[in-house]
């Protein structure tokens, strides 16, 4: 497993969040959907972060994705590091879109440049060690803060923060129970969950969509 092949998303409403997504964001193959009623409650453990150009782009987004049915949970705004905001979409996921600008140089495109998923865990440094014994080379490592993994030629990025830093940063409180609602697909020899209960499948096992289960 050398990155992440698949991103899926359980949701009680497949079929709504298949017409949320593309609405909202644009997307379309780059998420996948999973039918599921396994409780959760409070903050699932994870974000999913838009990465685009310019702030016209993020306020775009998030204006689409806010008529769409998603939630504001921090509104778009300068900050430290450029301009974001946090959403989170009927399904419970949370959404971050953000860039590293903080002026304009064009108007808005709806570009996505990047994928993020960003994994909220206890021990940065013990969760580092177990994804580079499963393959994952290491791209930026910031002490016990943060960790990014090469993408290669996935379409998804993963990246490691300290979960209650994470919660603070989408503006919601830590706590959560429950199942995270989340299935990540790579080319690993068979299923297996990380020191924080994520679950990971092989790719080829993942379910696009609702319109393909039995």
């Amino acid at each position: 497993m050398a990155s992440i092949e698949t991103v899926t998303l359980e949701v009680a409403d497949p079929a709504a969040a298949e017409r949320f997504y593309p609405t909202a964001f644009g997307l379309d193959t780059q998420i996948r959907l999973r039918a599921s009623e396994a409780p959760t409650t409070g903050f699932r453990g994870f974000t999913l972060a838009l990465t685009v150009s310019r702030p016209a782009t993020v306020d775009s987004l998030i204006d689409t994705a806010l008529d769409a049915g998603a939630t504001s949970l921090k509104p778009a705004a300068k900050s430290l590091w450029g301009y974001g905001g946090v959403v989170q979409a009927p399904d419970g996921t949370i959404w971050k879109v953000a860039t590293s600008a903080k002026k304009d140089t064009g108007p808005a495109t709806r570009q996505i440049d990047e994928i993020v998923l960003l994994l909220g865990v206890a021990d940065v440094v013990a969760s580092k060690r177990f994804y580079v014994g499963r393959g994952l080379a290491v791209a930026k490592s910031f002490s016990r803060m943060y960790v990014e993994f090469a993408a290669g030629d996935s379409p998804v990025k993963l990246a490691l923060y300290r979960r209650r830093a994470l919660a603070k940063d989408l503006g919601v409180p830590p706590e959560g129970t429950g199942t995270h609602g989340l299935v990540i697909g790579g080319a690993a020899s068979g299923p297996f969950t990380d020191l924080d209960g994520f679950a990971w499948e092989a790719a080829s096992s993942a379910v696009p969509a609702e319109r393909h289960r039995a």
